[in-house]
């Protein structure tokens, strides 16, 4: 497929512009078994705990090949996840732990989750293992029709999965669940907050799950609400983040505050702030003030309010704190 440059997408995101997911043809299985017998196949293992395996002398992923697959795993079903760069790529879930670390040994590979090396991986393996974790997690979590309780079998090589009572026969598709994320803006300082569990200084934008029939501007304002107290008018989308932690889409938004009036209502926070970007440089420099991961959308909210806000960028502050 032909390449599309766009501005630098958050993590695990811009799939699109290196893999062709190929959706129509997932229910064709001569087609899809002609592609995963390939030379150009390639299969991504994904152990019990949602790990994958890594090359031994590099953060890539260790993908197996058509005749590594078959020698090590022929008996295994695998789940065809596209084209990239014209090449097929599925994804194989090992559900027995001590065949995971055989496998570990033989390839003398080594495992990693998705937190851990998401930002080590090139954008478009992080992208790719971000894509097969949360299909593994559906299907492992999805055994059961929930309307009759008859077991299902997975179809469409992974995608879809059917049950197999025939007064049934209901058709169940991968879960995804909505979330908001929002940094909240008031007069020059934003608004963020703190679990009580999280590191020391550690702040991030606020969050939830949207709830039925709410549409996604109202889930920022409820949630905001909830947790800090604070009313927002204005809501704007800002970009999302497929978030397989286990199964979420974050969808990121810039909030205007009505007033800076802050009461924890729901007691999901320890702390909730308003921050200058010079309490945001000061609290960085000595160690007070810890951003988000650089993996999450909550990072990406809050570099491009610095940014908006004083001209600052997060990566460099962070960078120099570190230096």
């Amino acid at each position: 497929m032909d390449r599309i440059t766009l501005p630098r997408p958050n993590t695990f995101a811009g799939l699109s512009l290196i893999l062709d997911r190929v959706a129509e043809r997932r229910d064709e299985g001569m087609w899809v078994n002609e592609q995963g017998a390939s030379e150009h196949a390639r299969y991504l293992l994904i152990d019990p705990l949602g790990q994958t395996y890594l090359s031994p002398d590099s953060d890539t992923l260790r993908w197996l090949d058509s005749a590594e697959r078959e020698r090590l795993l022929g008996d295994l079903k695998a789940s065809f996840m596209g084209l990239a760069d014209e090449q097929p790529r599925f994804l194989l879930a090992i559900d027995d732990a001590q065949r995971a670390a055989d496998l570990e040994q033989a390839l003398g590979a080594r495992r990693g989750g998705l937190r851990d090396i998401g930002l080590l991986l090139p954008a478009d393996e992080a992208g790719l293992f971000a894509y097969a974790k949360g299909l593994v997690h559906w299907q492992r979590e999805t055994r059961h029709c929930p309307y009759c309780g008859s077991p299902l079998v997975l179809v469409a090589s992974g995608h879809r999965a059917q049950c197999t009572n025939a007064e049934c026969g209901r058709m169940h598709f991968p879960r995804t669940d909505a979330a908001v994320i929002v940094i909240v803006e008031h007069q020059g300082a934003c608004l963020l907050g703190r679990q009580a569990g999280w590191p020391k200084g550690r702040y991030s934008t606020l969050a939830g799950f949207v709830e039925p029939g709410e549409s996604l501007e109202d889930a920022v304002r409820r949630e905001v609400a909830e947790e800090s107290g604070v009313l927002v008018g204005e809501v704007h989308y800002h970009s999302s983040q497929p978030w397989p932690l286990p199964q979420s889409l974050m969808v990121g938004f810039t909030a205007k505050a009505l007033s800076r009036t802050i009461r924890l209502r729901d007691q999901e926070l320890e702390e909730a702030r308003w921050f200058t970007p010079q309490d945001i440089v000061e609290g960085i420099a000595d160690g007070s003030f810890l951003p988000s991961l650089p993996l999450s959308v909550s990072y990406r909210l809050l570099e491009h309010w610095l940014r908006q806000q004083a001209g600052l960028e997060l990566d460099e502050l962070v960078a120099q704190r570190k230096s």
